[in-house]
């Protein structure tokens, strides 16, 4: 129930970013890596407030799900993303069998993730075609937005967690 709740929060802002996206890409192809942050946002705070394996990536689930209900001609776009996302968050949990949830491992991910996706879309996109410059402000933000997103969805973790929203969930 938690994961269902913090998705639908988290599509609603995906939702409103899709369309954001959308702008950037058709005025300021540059500047579209600074909307990807907000995909991050559910499957942080769904991570850092439940500690829990598989809810970051189901949190991105539901959060695609709700965000592709504003715009259903890129369903798979949304829940693509979510679901990546979820997925590349979670990865250093994994590899410490989820026995670590230091701060520093949310910000390797994302760092890591929006390098990742930051060169594929700007290869997408046509990389040949821009300056060095281009490249890097374009990497900029797409590297910058996820630290960002997840420093907002680790405060929104403890905020909640101070409300006693994750009493019930034991911890190991």
């Amino acid at each position: 129930m938690s994961c269902a709740a913090i998705g639908v929060g988290g599509g609603l802002v995906a939702g409103g970013a899709g369309y954001l996206a959308a702008a950037f890409a058709a005025f300021g192809p540059l500047l579209y890596g600074l909307t990807i942050g907000s995909h991050f946002l559910p499957s942080v705070v769904a991570l850092a407030l439940l500690k829990r394996p598989g809810t970051g990536i189901l949190t991105g689930l539901i959060a695609g799900l709700v965000g592709a209900a504003f715009a259903p001609w890129w369903f798979w776009r949304y829940v693509g993303t979510g679901l990546l996302v979820g997925v590349l968050l979670e990865l250093p949990f994994l590899v410490t069998r989820y026995r670590r949830w230091d701060p520093w491992m949310f910000y390797l991910a994302g760092v890591f993730s929006g390098a990742i996706l930051g060169i594929a879309v700007f290869v997408a996109q046509g990389a040949e075609h821009y300056a060095w410059w281009a490249w890097i402000i374009s990497l900029a933000c797409w590297v910058g937005s996820p630290p960002l997103f997840i420093w907002i969805g680790r405060v929104i973790a403890r905020a909640l967690e101070r409300a006693g929203v994750a009493r019930s969930v034991t911890r190991a």
